[in-house]
Formats: C-alpha cells, sequence, structure tokens
C-alpha cells in the first residue's frame, strides 16, 4: 500500500462519525512512512555520511517541532482562560450594578484595593425591586444567549466534554468535536452560561476548550495530522492543561489526565513531560495576564498557616462521607434528570436554559451565598476569620444561627439546582458547583464544631487547642468540604489532594485533605458506579473500555460474537454488486473468505478502504457495473490461521454492534439453507450458508511484494488480460475485471471461538483494533467489536 493512498484514506476516515481509530493500522502507517522516509534520503544521498547527519538532522527537528507545537498550544490555552476569567467577572457583575469611571469594569477593578465595595461602584437604582428585576432579566438573557449559539452553530459546545474526550483519546472519532467552531462558540458562550447564574462551572469546560485549542493548532502540523498516536499525546496533554489553568495547578491538572483522561497503559513518560510543559506554559501565561489583578491565578486561592488537630480527624470523616453520598446521590438523579430531558426537552433547548435561569435567579437572589458567582462565594467561606476577612457578618457568634440555616439552605438548594442545571444545552461543568456545595456544608460543620468548643471549652475532647489562639477555623473544614465534594462526584483521589494543595500551599493540610478523599472514595466505591463523568460514557452509549476496570464473564467469546455477519468471496462478484452492498449496509468493514460455501478466511478489508479503491478504479477508467470484482489474486495461498497475528482492519458494525435485520442469503452466514461444522465440546455450532447467487460477496486483502514494500493501492483495471491502471494485473478471458487484492489485508487478529471474552477484551485495550475476526481451523465464525463486547456486558451485567 504506497504512502499517498495511506495518507488519502487516514484524511477520509478523519470525518467518519462514531467510527473508532484502529490503533494498530496506525501504527503500521507510521511505520510505512519512516521507510519511506529512510528510502528517499538512500535514494538522494545514498549510504553517505552525509545521508546519517541529514537523518538525525530530521530527527532532532522533528522533537523540536513537538515541544514548539507544545509550547504555542499551552500559551494559547492560558490566553484564552484569562480572556474568559475577565470576561465572566463582568458580567456576572453586571447583573449587580455598574462603575461610573468605565462601564467595562467589573466591581474588583473597579474598586481595586477596597476590602468592601466603594463610590465608584452603583447598584442599578436605590430600589430594591428593580434590582431584583434586572437580575432575574439579565440572568434569563444570557442564558438564552448561550443555549442560542450552541442549538445554532456548534452543538458539541454544551455540556462539560469530559466523557466525551475520554472517549476520543481512547480513539471513538466525533466529527466536529474538537473543531474550530466548537472552540470559537464554548468560548463565548461559556461566560454568558457561568454570569447567568447557572448552576454550572466553567472548569469542566475549560479542558474541552483546551483540546480544542490544541486540536486546531496541531493539525497545522502533518506529523499530528497524519498520527492519530501522536495527536493523542497532544489531546492528553491540552487535557492536563485545561484542568492547570482552571485551578491555578500545573501538578494536579498532569495527575488528573492521568487519573481520568487517559487509558493509563498508554501514558508514557513522554506523555507526561509533555502535559507537565504543556500544562507549566499555560499557567504562566494566565499568572503575566493576572485577570484578577491579585497575583492568583484562580479567585478561591487562599493560604493557610494555623494547624489542624487530631481530634478534628473526626469531623474530617464527616465530610468525608458527605462527598461520598454527594457524589452517588447527583450523578443518579442527574442521570435521571437527562434521561427525561432526551426524551421530552431535546426540541426545547432554549426554553430550557432561559426557564431554568430564571427560576435559578429567583430563588438564589435573596441568599448571599447563592446571589454572587460561585467562584467567589468559593472565595468567602474559605476565608478565616481574623485580620478583618468577614462578609456579611460570616465570622460573627452573634449570626451563627442565621448563617446555620442560610448554610442548609445553600446547600439544599445548590445541590437541587446542579441536578437539574448540568447537563442542559450550554456550556456546562460540575467541578466548581460541587466545590460549592461542599464548600458551604464544610463551613456549616465549621462552625457547629466552633460553636461546641466555645461552649465546652474546658472538656477533655478539646484538651488540645491552645487557649491564645483560634481552636478552630471554619473556613479549613470548608475547604475540605469542597475537596471532598469534588472528590466525590468525579471519583478521583490523587489528583483532588494536589490540586488543593496547589490551592493553599499549606503541607500541614496535606494529611487531612488525603482522610477526606480517601473516605470519600470508599463511601463511593461500596456504594457508588463510578464518577459523572464515566457514569455518562455508559448512559451515552460511546464505546469506551475502561482499562482500569476489572471484567469477569466467565464465557467464551462465541457467546458474544456476531455470527451473522456479511462476507465477501474472493472473486466472482461484480462492481454493482459490491456498490448495492455499500449502498444497503453501514458496516465498517467486510470479512473476506474463499467462497461463502467454505467460508475459508482469506483477511478483511475496510468500509472506507473498498470505497476509496472503487473511486481510485472508476478515476482511471470507465467501469462498467458489470466488471468482476477479484480480492484475492488467483495465485494466492489460503489464509494459514495459526500464522496470523496483526489486524489493521475496521469494525463491521452498524453503528450499534448489532447486524442488520435484512441480508443476501449469498453474503451472510445463516441458520436457513446451510451445512454444519462440528466444534470441541462446549462450543456453539455455526451454520455455514451456501452460495444461492452466482455473484458471491466478495472480501479485500492488503498483499506486501516481494521485497517487503507495500504495492501501490490503485486497483488494477483489466479488459481482456490488458491492466489499465498499475496494481497486479490477472490472466482473463474477455471482458472487464477489476483487482482489489492490494487493499486486503490478509493477516487481521483473529481469535479461536473458545478463547476467553476477557482476554478478548485485553485485546482491544492492549493493542486498539477495531475488529476481531472469530475463526475455527481457518473457518469464519462471526466478529466481535468494542460495541459488540460492551452491548454484551450491558446486557448480561
Amino acid at each position: 500500500m504506497a504512502a499517498t493512498d495511506f495518507e488519502e484514506i487516514a484524511e477520509i476516515k478523519r470525518y467518519e462519525d462514531f467510527s473508532t481509530i484502529d490503533w494498530v493500522q496506525d501504527a503500521a502507517r507510521e511505520q510505512l512512512r519512516q521507510r519511506v522516509r529512510r528510502s528517499r534520503s538512500l535514494k538522494v544521498y545514498g549510504r553517505s555520511w552525509l545521508a546519517t547527519v541529514l537523518a538525525h538532522l530530521r530527527e532532532l527537528c522533528g522533537s523540536i517541532q513537538g515541544w514548539i507545537v507544545v509550547s504555542c498550544i499551552g500559551a494559547s490555552i492560558g490566553a484564552i482562560a484569562a480572556m474568559l476569567n475577565i470576561i465572566t467577572e463582568w458580567l456576572s457583575d453586571i447583573k449587580l450594578g455598574y462603575c461610573t469611571t468605565g462601564f467595562y469594569l467589573n466591581e474588583n477593578f473597579c474598586c481595586s484595593g477596597a476590602d468592601v465595595g466603594c463610590p465608584e461602584w452603583h447598584q442599578w437604582s436605590s430600589w430594591s425591586i428593580f434590582n431584583y428585576l434586572i437580575f432575574v432579566i439579565l440572568s434569563v438573557c444570557f442564558a438564552t444567549m448561550s443555549a442560542f449559539l450552541v442549538k445554532s452553530y456548534a452543538p458539541y459546545a454544551a455540556g462539560s466534554g469530559i466523557s466525551e474526550i475520554k472517549c476520543i483519546v481512547s480513539g471513538f472519532v466525533m466529527k466536529g468535536f474538537l473543531g474550530g467552531w466548537t472552540l470559537l462558540i464554548k468560548s463565548l458562550g461559556l461566560p454568558l452560561a457561568i454570569a447567568s447564574g447557572l448552576s454550572v462551572g466553567k472548569e469542566g469546560p475549560s479542558v474541552h476548550y483546551a483540546v480544542c485549542a490544541g486540536n486546531v493548532i496541531a493539525r497545522c502540523f502533518n506529523r499530528y495530522r497524519r498520527n492519530a498516536a501522536k495527536m493523542r499525546e497532544i489531546l492528553t496533554a491540552c487535557a492536563a492543561t485545561g484542568v492547570a489553568v482552571a485551578f491555578g495547578s500545573p501538578i494536579g491538572g498532569v495527575l488528573f489526565s492521568l487519573e481520568k483522561q487517559e487509558i493509563s497503559s498508554n501514558f508514557s513518560l513522554k506523555t507526561m513531560w509533555r502535559s507537565y510543559f504543556c500544562a507549566l506554559i499555560g499557567t504562566a501565561v494566565l499568572a503575566a495576564i493576572n485577570p484578577f489583578r491579585t497575583g492568583q491565578l484562580v479567585m478561591f486561592q487562599v493560604h493557610y498557616d494555623r494547624d489542624w488537630h487530631f481530634f478534628e480527624i473526626i469531623f474530617f470523616m464527616v465530610l468525608g462521607v458527605f462527598g461520598g453520598l454527594y457524589g452517588i446521590f447527583v450523578s443518579k438523579w442527574n442521570l435521571e434528570a437527562q434521561a427525561f430531558r432526551k426524551k421530552y426537552l431535546g426540541k426545547y433547548a432554549m426554553e430550557e436554559a432561559a426557564c431554568l435561569a430564571g427560576i435559578t435567579a429567583v430563588i438564589c437572589y435573596f441568599n448571599k451565598f447563592l446571589k454572587i458567582d460561585m467562584t467567589e462565594s468559593l472565595e468567602i467561606l474559605f476565608k478565616e476569620c481574623e485580620g478583618g476577612e468577614d462578609y456579611d457578618g460570616l465570622c460573627e457568634p452573634s449570626n451563627r444561627s442565621r448563617l446555620i440555616a442560610s448554610l442548609i439552605f445553600a446547600t439544599v438548594v445548590r445541590t437541587l439546582l446542579v441536578i437539574v442545571s448540568y447537563g442542559s444545552k450550554v456550556p456546562a461543568g460540575i467541578f466548581v458547583p460541587s466545590m460549592a456545595i461542599g464548600a458551604s456544608f464544610g463551613r456549616l460543620v465549621g462552625i457547629i464544631v466552633q460553636a461546641l468548643h466555645e461552649s465546652h471549652p474546658e472538656s477533655a475532647f478539646f484538651a488540645a487547642c491552645s487557649k491564645d489562639e483560634p481552636c478552630i477555623t471554619p473556613g479549613t473544614y470548608a475547604f475540605l468540604g469542597a475537596g471532598a465534594a469534588l472528590s466525590g462526584i468525579m471519583n478521583i483521589t490523587v489528583s483532588v489532594v494536589v490540586i488543593m494543595f496547589e490551592l493553599t500551599g499549606a503541607l500541614t493540610y496535606i494529611l487531612p485533605t488525603m482522610i477526606v478523599v480517601g473516605v470519600t472514595k470508599i463511601i463511593n466505591e461500596k456504594f457508588g458506579k463510578g464518577g459523572i463523568a464515566d457514569q455518562a460514557i455508559f448512559f451515552n452509549g460511546f464505546p469506551f473500555l475502561d482499562n482500569k476496570e476489572e471484567h469477569v464473564f466467565g464465557v467464551n467469546v462465541s457467546d458474544a460474537m456476531i455470527q451473522g455477519v456479511s462476507v465477501l468471496p474472493s472473486y466472482g462478484m461484480v462492481l454493482g454488486e459490491v456498490e448495492e452492498l455499500l449502498k444497503r449496509t453501514k458496516y465498517g468493514g467486510f470479512p473476506v473468505v474463499e467462497d461463502t460455501r467454505s467460508m475459508m478466511l482469506s483477511g478483511y478489508i475496510g468500509r472506507t478502504e473498498l470505497q476509496y479503491a472503487i473511486e481510485r478504479a472508476k478515476r482511471s477508467s470507465p467501469i462498467q457495473p458489470t466488471a468482476k470484482c477479484y480480492f484475492t489474486t488467483p495465485d494466492q495461498k489460503p489464509l494459514d490461521p495459526a500464522s496470523v497475528s496483526a489486524i489493521t482492519g475496521n469494525a463491521a458494525t452498524n453503528g450499534t454492534g448489532a447486524v442488520s435485520d435484512s441480508y443476501d442469503s449469498s453474503a451472510v452466514v445463516s441458520s436457513g439453507n446451510a451445512s454444519s461444522y462440528d466444534l470441541p465440546t462446549g462450543m456453539t455450532t455455526v451454520k455455514m450458508a451456501k452460495s444461492a447467487s452466482p455473484h458471491p460477496r466478495p472480501l479485500h486483502i492488503d498483499i506486501p511484494n516481494d521485497q517487503g514494500e507495500a504495492p501501490s493501492l490503485m486497483p488494477a483495471v483489466v479488459i481482456g488480460g490488458q491492466a489499465s491502471a498499475g496494481g497486479m494485473a490477472e490472466e482473463v478471458h474477455g471482458g472487464m475485471h477489476v483487482d482489489f487484492s492490494q487493499f486486503i489485508d490478509i493477516t487481521p487478529i483473529t481469535v479461536n471461538p473458545k478463547f476467553p471474552l476477557e482476554t478478548v477484551m485485553e485485546l482491544f485495550k492492549k493493542l486498539g483494533p477495531s475488529v476481531i475476526l472469530v475463526e475455527y481451523r481457518g473457518r469464519l465464525c462471526g466478529l466481535i467489536t468494542p460495541k459488540d463486547l460492551l452491548k454484551y456486558q450491558f446486557n448480561k451485567h
């Protein structure tokens, strides 16, 4: 297969929506490119010292190019994050008032240096009812505008995007999800959605726009556009940078990408270093722009200099239990809400967003913790009470009863709003809303513990407290509660500990954070079903195989494989029938057999390769629909099953892993009009259909030449024994024949029907093929794809 043909087919596959990347095939293409580059160097320079020097220089330039691309992407993500922070803060504040010195300034910029308010910042009116109406109207307008942009220009910009990116990194193709339009609309719609007051955050979507930016920039370079494995490295680095700029945590971003975004077996040391470098550049650019004018990367960054006491571990564990239960509760009911939304509200995205924003504004306006932006709320709840740090009597002992009631209300209402808001058709994340819920609950616990200490200061339980300084710091409880809620909703541990450490810079609170997150993890593992992103993958039916999940099926692959498989006989089919087969089926590829009676496997051809070969043949010479099609050469020997070890084919699936209900009896293995063969003890008997047509269905195979190089992919169009295009011509007696044999993969991955299903899943995870054929002594029994495997898992487990 020629390198140019490989590239053309790869470019076509890039635009095939909802297909899966075959990582074995991608690796084969990269090896071919390297061989071609080496051969060209030898032709031009021979085996001289100059050729060696040029080869090393080319490798050096390639390595430098990779770091340059990562640097550009990191800088772009940092700049986008800073811009979105500034716009979001202004839109959030404009609902409450305006700055007389400059309408474009938010309250922090307008009142720079002032602790609470300033004369330059005015409310819209002296009438409270008018301010209330302005707040509600602007909230509804912002949400409606965000939903309109998403619905009209980039539907993929809705939601968080973390679940989809996790699948894309593993090889699932979603056309347009990482495109330029999605990046633009996500960047425009996200500040509007946050400013509308909806209980959604920008930290989750920051992963999406970061990966979009990386995809757009990296595709400008052939090195990444033509190699899915290298592009996967870039996308993983971008996901890390998205989290890094969202939390000001470069190390936490890398760990998040390792823990949540990537299949761990493919997260190499090289990928980790590039992820860290990209995250470092992104956070450096964000710090240089300084969007909050405080020197902080995020608004709720805090510093604690007070130690904790061992008796507080009991209360820390309470926060951990809350985090686990919160994650389980919200994940379950949010998926129920999304199922309702998909069934009844699919056509009313703008109306739904407007209604949710209106209800949220009406309810939240009168609660001081719900009224303000969630990042600002986190900043307030994290604060210590000493040094003049107070907000509306938050630290006043006389206000404790009112504060406890307000925090309980904020926790319950925000939880309910997150359940119904996350998943609406606007850019929406769940990181910060969950942290805000955890912080309000944590502050509530901290105030209660503080009140207990003040009521019983001489109790032995509080004996470790010093009388010279405050014993309990409610702000640290808010901080730990935020970490617990984040860990519970996403089912992550190590990255949360590191993120929370980088937010505070306090080594003292690493152990309490680990305790809280550990308890949350235990609760989630015992009673939950994973993080909300993982459950969303299952809910949406994406073909993702989690490498960290252990599977025990206890059955053979024959119990899960597809047996009614459309096949292509190696010869005898006419071109018109091939085209008709492509029109009436949506399969990703077709097994090639010697004939439909013996079902001896010869190879496999992908749908894209077959369509490309037909178009190339038609461009080279006029072909009649009655032209005979050959998928193997006449002198080709049958495939030896024992030597089959690698595949580069595509899944023969209709999009759900199931086979179409309608088949041609000449092209399908079925139970009617068939002769059977016996399998070993315990195996399912499979019926083989006899050919009922003089033109059996074809199958396709790629054959290397004698020099070990792949020949050209141009199909040979043979008329009366004379080939009209390059390729392998065969001696025929009159008529037109088309030879597609160069497009057939003659070494697909095959397994025996008695192969354990768990091992087949490991093959999909480790090697990444899009289809595995099942054969017994050379005879095709069926096939299985990742979608088929997941469907079986869903039905049986």
